[in-house]
């Protein structure tokens, strides 16, 4: 199977200190992103659990509800669109 580049960015700390952890454990930073892709294919999930925010997640929907609730109770403001250049 041909082989192909990929790139991404990153944070150039947050490089080093992979590179200094695959470094430690045997590995390439090649390899470890291989290992990374391939388990996301085989299992097709992300491999480790990723969370968000709980309490910032519920107090932007309560916003978000609020600012409904008043909409609905005619207690709105029609703006004209601010178009940034």
């Amino acid at each position: 199977m041909p082989l192909v580049t990929m790139s991404i960015r990153m944070d150039a700390e947050i490089k080093c200190q992979f590179e200094y952890f695959c470094e430690e454990v045997g590995l390439t930073p090649t390899a470890a992103i291989n290992i990374f892709v391939r388990t996301v294919l085989r299992e097709g999930r992300i491999p480790f659990e990723i969370k968000g925010d709980r309490e910032r997640h519920e107090k932007q929907m309560e916003r978000l509800r609020s600012g409904i609730e008043q909409l609905n109770a005619g207690k709105g403001q029609e703006h004209e669109l601010i178009e940034d250049d």
